[in-house]
């Protein structure tokens, strides 16, 4: 408790010094995910889509956040939508034909605030939807590392899942061919891709994070993906699937005799 206090401490002095509120709310959002479902629910078909019970976060504190526009707004009922849509390049930054792409959307209601998060149905070839569900819930148990701006999981607490690692087939035939392969030891390759944001404007010194940079690593003796690494309009996100599975004996059904 006085550790939450001298941070709430924190964050207040630092915007008054600096105007930058948007990290208030940002921290305050965190504070959420240590009761995550009083906070927010998830839904996951088509798409993969986490809705914010009490919203905080209002579009401008994104922009700030991210320093990125979105691809596309529009009028939604009483407020809007905004699309990032990142679309899969080659090493020279050209697009490849066909085009292989997906998007977010960030939806706000009457107030400006974010009410809804979506990914597209081709980004969960990336982060598949049971491994984003619990990573995302993990969060409120995460430290925050403040020199480096990161949120470190142990996932050491968290309960595990009994799910299917994605196959490399399966990856491939939706993400296409990588831009680059790397040996990583004996039993890993880590398969590199990169995806350009379709932007109508970037902060002048962060023209980087237009450039979406996703590494999949696959067991050569499975051909499944273990860990996921990626940059998303500035916010880096790192799964490693395999500390979410449960060991193999727990995925094993009780026999009835």
């Amino acid at each position: 408790m006085i550790k939450l206090v001298r941070w709430v401490c924190l964050l207040l002095l630092l915007s008054m010094l600096t105007g930058c509120f948007y990290w208030i709310r940002a921290y305050r959002i965190y504070l959420q995910m240590g009761e995550f479902d009083q906070h927010f629910s998830i839904t996951a078909s088509d798409e993969f889509s986490v809705y914010f019970k009490d919203p905080i976060l209002y579009s401008d504190d994104f922009i700030s956040l991210s320093k990125l526009q979105p691809s596309a707004a529009d009028k939604m009922g009483s407020g809007k939508r905004w699309r990032y849509w990142f679309r899969k390049v080659d090493e020279q930054g050209a697009i490849i034909q066909p085009e292989i792409k997906f998007y977010f959307d960030l939806i706000f209601n009457e107030e400006d605030r974010l009410t809804r998060w979506s990914f597209s149905p081709l980004f969960l070839q990336i982060a598949p939807a049971e491994f984003l569900e619990i990573s995302l819930r993990s969060l409120g148990d995460a430290k925050i590392n403040t020199e480096k701006r990161q949120l470190i999981v142990n996932t050491d607490l968290m309960q595990k899942i009994a799910a299917d690692l994605p196959k490399k087939a399966q990856v491939l035939s939706q993400l296409g061919e990588p831009l680059l392969i790397e040996d990583a030891g004996k039993q890993q390759a880590v398969y590199q891709y990169h995806f350009q944001l379709d932007t109508q404007g970037i902060e002048e010194g962060y023209e980087y994070r237009a450039i979406s940079d996703v590494k999949l690593t696959f067991d050569k003796a499975t051909d499944e993906v273990i860990k996921m690494a990626g940059r998303f309009v500035g916010v880096k996100i790192a799964i490693n699937y395999q500390e979410y599975i449960k060991p193999q004996q727990e995925n094993l059904a009780p026999k009835l005799e």
